[in-house]
Formats: C-alpha cells, structure tokens, sequence
C-alpha cells in the first residue's frame, strides 16, 4: 500500500512539474518575442532617425501632448542634420582652400522677382522728361513749398486722432483739422481755396487706423493706401526725444517701376526738397514687396567714424490699393492703376512698385 502510494504521488508531482514546465515555456516565448521585437524596432529607428514609421503620420496621433512632443523631436532631428551638413561643407571648403566651389545663394522673393516691363532706368531721357513735367515738377524745382491738412473719418477715436497729430510733427507745415461729418468732395475746393497742396485723410476700423487717402491738390493724383502695424512713440522702446520742428531729409528705396516712380514722387513731394541738415532727421519710405515701410529716425555722430541712430516715431506700413487721376472721386473717377488679388495670388512674385 504505501508503496502504490509513493508511486501515485511521484506520478502526481511529476506531471505537476510538466505541466509548470510547459507553463514557463510559454511565458517565455511571449517575452522572447517581445525582445525580439523590440530590438528590431530600435534598429529600425537608429537606422532611419525618424521617432515613428513612415507610414505613420503626425495626424494620427490622438493625444494632443504626445503629438507635440514627436513633432519637436522631429524639428530637432531636422535641425541636426542640417547643422552637420553645414559643418561638413565648411570643412570642405577649408580643404580644398581657393579650389573650393562657390557659395550656394539662398533663394528668396526678391531674387526670384518676375521681371516688370515698367521697371525704370533713372538715366533714361523720357523718365527725365516726365519728371520734369509731371504734377510733382513745382516742389523738386522748388517753385512751391508742400502744405498739407490732415483730416480723419467722421468720429474718429482717440488712437486715430493720436497718430495724426504725431504725422503731424513728421510733416512740416502739416495742420490738422476735425472733419465735422462733411463729405470730401466739399472738403477739396476748401482745402484749394486755403492754398493747401494736399490733403492727407485717415480712415479707422474698431478703433484702429486702417486706411489713408493721399490726394495731391489741385489736379490730384489721389492715392489710396491701406495702413497696418501702427505704433505710436509711447508704445516704442528705445525712442529717442520728441522731434524738432526742421525739415527732416527723405529717403526712398527701391522705387522701381513706373508705377512706384509716381508714388515714391508723391510721397517725397509732402516734405520740403531743402532738408535743415542740423535737425539730423530723416524720414524713410522703404518699399519691399509692395509693402511700404515708413520710420522717422535721427542720427548722431559719435566720432568720425560712427553713427548712431534713434527712432524718434511713428511707425506705420502701407499697401496700395489704388491709383486715381484727379482729386477723390469714388463714383466717376478714372483710375490708373487697381490692386486685384486674384492676380496677386497667380503669381506671388510679381511686385508693381
């Protein structure tokens, strides 16, 4: 008996024993596999550098946290390997010294522009001739001196009223006047009746400057602008003094076109054409793109060799939306030129000014 016993008990903890032996084994072979698999997985990224498959994309990812986190691993995998690729062609170039190819140049907007046909040559005899005979002739020949009103849309607010009277400071001769709900068409004839050459209007959307209308008085042309980033003096860091009352000098760049030759000479011709050097002041119309930026500077010399500059005030950036012959008229005016989006949009390389 006890030894059918012993047997029925070995035979017992022997299958219990195989039975936790084939146990085992099939736990292992999950986590073998999973091993396997993830070193395949690793391999696979530290060859390729990327965080995820390349079937898998950033969208698919659900967690917002988790998505952002991948898509700066990703920039800054990026980042990397163009700072590599960078070092390996300077390396190169120092190798290989006057034999070195050349710098590559980077592609931008403006070298990329689309040739104008309208682009002026400054020595060309009928820019000279047209110059000399077109509306502005009088203030370059210094036969008159620029006076200009400005004025604002009907109940304008306080930031409106603000950047005229700082235009104002800029403008030499410049008087600012409240409108009074009148329409422009019995604007003009006051404002030619007072002797005034133009007649500066600023037009305000939720608050804020939006538009300006630049009519030159008499005859016009009237040009039609719209106004984006706005700074006032107190809102400038770094500002320099209040400015004085002398005539500032006037810069304009790349005014190239036909089109741009007439705006720039607009502008230009609201300043005075002889500038008072010993306010060391300068107002600048740097056109890029189609977008003129204006800032009001002035320079001091700290030695022979070194300039300093301040920004003394206001700040504003300019769009032209349209060129009218004569003075404002919205309902029969005959315009010269129109800003059309949908031909902007074709070809974002092609500048008019």
């Amino acid at each position: 008996m006890d030894t059918n016993k012993l047997s029925t008990s070995e035979s017992l903890s022997k299958k219990k024993g195989k039975k936790a032996k084939k146990k085992v084994k099939s736990e292992e072979g999950p986590v073998v596999e999973m091993e396997a698999a993830e070193s395949e997985v690793k391999q696979e990224k530290s060859s390729s550098g990327a965080t995820f498959p390349p079937s898998f994309g950033m969208s698919d990812i659900k967690n917002k946290q988790r998505r952002h986190m991948m898509h700066m691993k990703l920039k800054q995998e990026k980042r990397k390997e163009k700072l590599e690729l960078k070092k390996k062609r300077k390396r190169e170039r120092e190798a290989f010294g006057d034999k070195a190819p050349p710098k590559e140049v980077p592609k931008t907007i403006e070298n990329q522009r689309v040739y104008d046909e309208t682009t002026v040559n400054p020595e060309d005899e009928e820019v000279a001739f047209d110059e000399g005979t077109d509306e502005f002739s009088a203030y370059f020949n210094r036969l008159t001196n620029p006076k200009v009103l400005i004025t604002t849309s009907d109940r304008p607010r306080t930031r409106t009223v603000k950047f005229c009277e700082q235009l104002a400071t800029v403008i030499p001769d410049a008087h600012v006047y409240y409108r009074r709900g009148l329409a422009l068409k019995r604007v003009i004839p006051q404002c030619v009746s007072h002797g005034f050459t133009y007649l500066l209007v600023v037009n305000e959307d939720r608050k804020v400057p939006n538009g300006l209308i630049l009519c030159h008085l008499p005859d016009g042309p009237t040009a039609h602008f719209k106004v984006s980033g706005v700074r006032l003096r107190k809102e400038m860091k770094r500002r320099g003094k209040e400015p004085t009352e002398h005539s500032p000098e006037v810069i304009l760049n790349n005014f190239s076109t036909r089109l741009g030759h007439t705006i720039g000479r607009q502008l230009a011709a609201l300043f005075p054409h002889d500038p008072q050097f010993v306010g060391r002041q300068v107002a600048t119309f740097h056109n890029q793109r189609d977008f003129i930026f204006f800032r009001f500077h002035r320079y001091i010399f700290k030695n022979e060799k070194r300039v300093g500059i301040q920004e003394l005030g206001p700040r504003f950036t300019l769009k032209l939306r349209s060129l009218q012959k004569g003075t404002f008229d919205s309902k029969f005016g005959e315009y010269e030129w129109v800003h059309k989006r949908h031909e902007m949009d074709s070809c974002r390389r092609k500048f008019h000014l």
